[in-house]
């Protein structure tokens, strides 16, 4: 006779909201996103990377 013990619970992954970054940027480049009272600018580059600044 085995004994096997059950496999770990596994904790159910949260749902994390995903957001399009051309959508975010209406189809340009450019985007505004506040964080309180701080505003900062997202940009897509010509090769397709996302930079976020302040």
């Amino acid at each position: 006779m085995s004994f096997h013990s059950p496999p770990p619970k596994q904790a159910p992954t949260p749902t994390v909201p995903v957001y399009s970054a051309r959508d975010l940027t209406e189809g340009g480049d450019l985007a505004q996103i506040m964080l309180g009272d701080q505003t900062y600018t997202l940009r897509i580059t010509r090769a397709g990377k996302l930079i976020l600044t302040k």
